[in-house]
């Protein structure tokens, strides 16, 4: 009976864990088709547009916002940044803000 429950939770984890690293590289091409123009690949803002823009290091600026603000800044713009929230669903948003976020 333990070895059964044990080979069932090991399955949701690894099922989970899959599912993750998925949302993470979508999340990671969203963020290089929409996001990486202006605040480079690696988010620090850095890109020739970016500073043109005076676009933010997301390295940085982020750590203090939550995932809820960063996902309002997505969906409706800010500054000269654009809305996304025609263009992307709401779970692309949620997960884009949550790898913008995991950004160091």
């Amino acid at each position: 009976m333990f070895r059964a429950l044990s080979a069932i939770v090991l399955l949701v984890l690894l099922f989970s864990w899959a599912q993750e690293s998925r949302a993470d590289k979508k999340s990671a091409g969203i963020f290089s088709t929409k996001c990486a123009g202006c605040h480079g690949a690696g988010g620090r803002g850095d890109s020739p547009a970016g500073k043109n823009m005076g676009a933010p290091d997301l390295t940085k600026t982020t750590t203090a916002k939550s995932a809820a603000d960063l996902q309002a800044v997505i969906e409706k713009g800010k500054n000269k940044m654009p809305a996304y929230g025609k263009s992307l669903t709401a779970g692309e948003i949620a997960g884009l803000a949550a790898y913008i976020k995991s950004m160091k």
